[in-house]
């Protein structure tokens, strides 16, 4: 009862802003915390369909849908695939919109990646100095397939072994990233690595860094820390929060659950996401390893392998649990591009990394993925193969991306309300609109 008379009678906002849409997200937020599943009076006396808002239940002018990108670590292929993928949906949307500048951060509300998917998400959601992303997603592809070697060698030392001393591609980050930090992204990013100092999970987080400066960190070491092949020792901008890395894929191969749990929690910048039914998410997966297979049978897995071969399943049950938890919305609001099949032996070597392959053979591996039949994880069943390419799924969730940009030119809701850096203050934010 008490709650009941709560939302009976709100307290009325005490900043200046619009009654009506501080009315509708107070009936929207009782009901994601509460579960009301009947609609308050307000609705019945007629500001659902009022000329304002159009008609709330039929969905016209709603708050829209949330688009997720999540990109897996490395795999067998060191981030290929995925680069490849992100090439051919970044073309489907310059085409689809007509737009020969479009970017993968104009169409995605959210960027996650871990390891070499980390660095993808870097790359395409840093912000130049003209305020447009550093990269486009072709030539964050042709970064990853010029550095692999550097970025994916393994350390002969171990994976936990410490190393303070700045390595060499530590310096090619240097050189795409310079200083910028996860506050000069365009969009909320979430990158992880495992912290050894702390022995657990650490997220980096643009909303987190927006917050405090003991949570900012340079989007150079961001990209080192998510990608170490052995231990770096790294300091937040400010000098106040100290983490010694490891590669994001021991901690998270595969970030779509995190990055959906991150936007159903985060109501400041995402206040009318209620459900998976608000969400389009596309979650890019980087091949599987092949080990065992040609000749390799008698051999014992080193510790990469193991790694690898760990994380992968990871990512798998996440996949699996992610195409439950959307259940009938599946096949609408999410998509899951991975390898059927796909093994790197041509550019694969006996340690478990493929940093010594003909990257040729590799790109046209890469290709020839894009051209297989897409596999899904189905409710209840495991998994099954579509009737649709995997080239033919990322256009068709191109279009349903360009529906929901074109949608929000028009919608009396903000979809998000994105945090800004002010100019003057690092610390102080602002909100934008979208």
């Amino acid at each position: 009862m008490a709650v009941a008379a709560a939302f009976a009678a709100p307290v009325e906002p005490s900043f200046d802003v619009d009654k009506l849409s501080y009315e509708i997200f107070s009936i929207l937020e009782s009901k994601f915390l509460f579960g009301y599943d009947t609609e308050p009076s307000l609705f019945l006396n007629g500001v659902a369909n009022s000329p304002a808002t159009g008609n709330l239940k039929t969905g016209k002018n709603t708050a829209g849908k949330v688009r997720i990108l999540s990109i897996d670590a490395g795999g067998s292929t060191d981030g290929i695939l995925a680069g490849k993928s992100l090439a051919r949906l970044e073309s489907s949307l310059r085409q689809g919109s007509g737009n020969p500048d479009a970017r993968i951060a104009d169409f995605f509300d959210v960027a996650a990646g871990s390891g070499a998917g980390g660095i993808l998400a870097g790359l395409l959601f840093t912000k130049g100095s003209d305020g447009r992303p550093l990269f486009t997603a072709a030539d964050a592809l042709k970064f990853l397939a010029e550095n692999r070697r550097t970025i994916s060698s393994p350390s002969r030392n171990g994976i936990f072994r410490r190393v303070f001393r700045q390595s060499k591609s530590e310096r090619i980050y240097r050189k795409a990233l310079s200083d910028y930090t996860l506050k000069d992204t365009l969009k909320p990013v979430l990158i992880p690595c495992y912290d050894l100092s702390s022995g657990a999970p650490f997220l980096f987080s643009r909303a987190d860094a927006l917050e405090t400066d003991g949570f900012d960190f340079k989007m150079r070491e961001v990209c080192s820390a998510t990608s170490a092949g052995r231990a770096l020792e790294m300091l937040s901008v400010d000098g106040s929060t100290r983490i010694v890395a490891v590669g994001g894929g021991i901690a998270m191969s595969n970030p779509t659950a995190a990055a959906i749990t991150h936007v159903l929690n985060n109501k400041h910048e995402f206040p009318f996401c209620r459900g998976v039914e608000d969400l389009l998410v596309v979650s890019l997966g980087n091949g599987e390893s092949d080990y065992g297979m040609y000749g390799r049978r008698d051999l014992t897995p080193s510790a990469g392998e193991f790694v690898r071969i760990a994380g992968e399943g990871v990512a798998d049950l996440v996949d699996q649990a992610v195409s439950m938890a959307f259940g009938h919305n599946r096949t609408s609001n999410y998509v899951r591009i991975q390898a059927n099949g796909f093994n790197a032996r041509k550019s694969q070597m006996t340690d478990g990394s493929s940093s010594g392959g003909d990257m040729r053979s590799l790109l046209a591996d890469a290709e020839g993925m894009l051209a297989q039949k897409n596999v899904e994880s189905v409710l209840f069943q495991g998994k099954k193969i579509s009737g649709k390419t995997n080239a033919e799924m990322l256009d068709g969730f191109a279009v349903e991306l360009i529906k929901e940009h074109e949608r929000r030119k028009t919608s009396v809701f903000p979809t998000v309300v994105f945090k800004q850096v002010t100019p003057r203050s690092s610390s102080a934010t602002t909100v934008s609109s979208c």
